[in-house]
């Protein structure tokens, strides 16, 4: 075992069967929040079974240890922990925010749920139901499925599964597809917990000896190398509407010139004074949802865009949201960028009076970067853009191939030599 202190009262605290925990103290909060990161994501569902992560983590939370499904649900009340669970790419999250006090029993509930669920046989069709509900509100949701089908299209089998699966593999899969996912992936090998809030680092790091030291699994394999497709698709949707999502290449999250890429992004996109919102929604009247995103899937990096336009308006509106991506090669200017500068550093300030938002940030840069970036750092890294480094940047990476999901009544696709 090594524990050891960094920058910025982080702490780092590893367990020899692979688990890391890692802490960040904000005593000047009341509250505190945890988070068991599980690389037991969508990509590594088998073939046919998508839509299994999720059902397995709904699964996971209906009763552990000594109890059941209602009893778990009242130990969390009773010391006030408010959870939360999301299933991602590569992994599950499992988390909990609550009163500084209640920490140390969400921690262990929390804890016996990852390492001693039951996984109740009677309860799995109520899943497989909520699984069927979750999937038919995305689908009903066009803005959403766009996004949905965007990520299946652009990155092919396993990164490109989406977390609600499809109709085929809900309505197959079977009980014992939740144990055998369990056991397969729901081990200490790359498993992160990370705390954040108002305690005590020497009761939290002996706490997580006791509820892990003695977890035992097998180390996972490696995952394959991410594949990306160019082109077009459409899907039909009877509506007046037209959703729009569009990606292209930028550095992931982790590479030396990610701030330059997510600096570019942020000009276009973060703020009523973004030009993608001044040019497409004010100027143009276009759309009345228009927004880029950076999204990363290991070492593969893009810029996810979303437009949300009137049928009729749709061609005009890609056309638009390109001509103003490229705009980008004309340079950025020094207000672009103070404004930009701003806009991180609230972020940053935000984030320290969210013990739940940076839990999970620290639990995220560990397991992507294997490492915490001090806010003193990423602050440093923007500061020391330029308006020129950041038009060379462009132009070095100027973007040629796209990928595009058009949901609506009509096709919209890319221009010819574009791809």
């Amino acid at each position: 075992m090594s524990s050891v202190s960094i920058a910025e009262n982080l702490h780092v605290h590893r367990l020899p069967n692979g688990m890391v925990l890692l802490g960040e103290p904000m005593p000047w909060l009341r509250t505190a929040a945890c988070s068991i990161l599980v690389p037991a994501g969508t990509c590594h569902e088998p073939e046919g079974k998508q839509g299994l992560a999720g059902a397995t983590i709904e699964m996971v939370e209906r009763g552990c240890g000594e109890l059941g499904s209602r009893e778990f649900l009242e130990a969390l009340d009773e010391v006030g922990a408010e959870t939360h669970t999301s299933v991602m790419t590569t992994h599950c999250d499992l988390s909990a925010v609550m009163p500084r006090d209640g920490l140390a029993r969400a921690l262990e509930l929390l804890a016996t749920a990852i390492r001693r669920p039951h996984l109740p046989a009677e309860q799995f069709e109520d899943v497989r139901q909520l699984c069927w509900q979750e999937l038919r509100a995305m689908e009903d949701d066009p803005s959403n499925r766009c996004f949905s089908e965007l990520k299946r299209f652009r990155f092919p089998s396993p990164y490109g599964r989406v977390a609600q699966g499809n109709r085929q593999s809900i309505e197959g899969l079977q009980y014992a597809d939740v144990g055998d996912f369990y056991r397969a992936h729901f081990r200490p090998d790359q498993t992160v917990v990370s705390v954040a809030g108002d305690f005590d680092w020497p009761q939290v790091r002996e706490q997580f000896e006791a509820l892990f030291g003695d977890w035992q699994g097998e180390p996972r394999d490696e995952l394959p190398e991410v594949q990306v497709v160019y082109g077009s698709r459409h899907f039909d949707y009877a509506s007046s509407q037209t959703h729009l999502a569009l990606a292209y290449d930028c550095p992931a999250y982790g590479a030396p010139d990610y701030y330059q890429g997510r600096a570019l992004v942020g000009i276009l996109s973060d703020g009523m004074s973004s030009r993608l919102f001044t040019e497409v929604r004010e100027r143009r009247g276009l759309v009345y949802s228009v927004f880029a995103t950076c999204f990363s899937i290991r070492r593969s990096g893009s810029v996810l865009c979303y437009a949300g336009t009137m049928a009729e308006h749709a061609e005009e509106t890609l056309a638009v949201v390109l001509e103003t991506i490229d705009s980008l090669a004309q340079g950025v200017t020094e207000d672009e960028l103070h404004r930009l500068k701003v806009r991180v550093k609230a972020s940053l300030v935000f984030e320290q009076e969210s013990c739940l938002a940076r839990c999970r940030q620290i639990a995220n840069d560990w397991y992507v970067l294997g490492r915490v970036p001090p806010r003193e750092e990423v602050w440093e890294q923007i500061e020391q853009l330029t308006a020129e480094g950041l038009h060379r940047h462009f132009l070095e990476h100027r973007p040629r191939r796209f990928t595009l999901v058009s949901v609506g009544s009509q096709p919209v696709e890319l221009a010819h030599g574009i791809d």
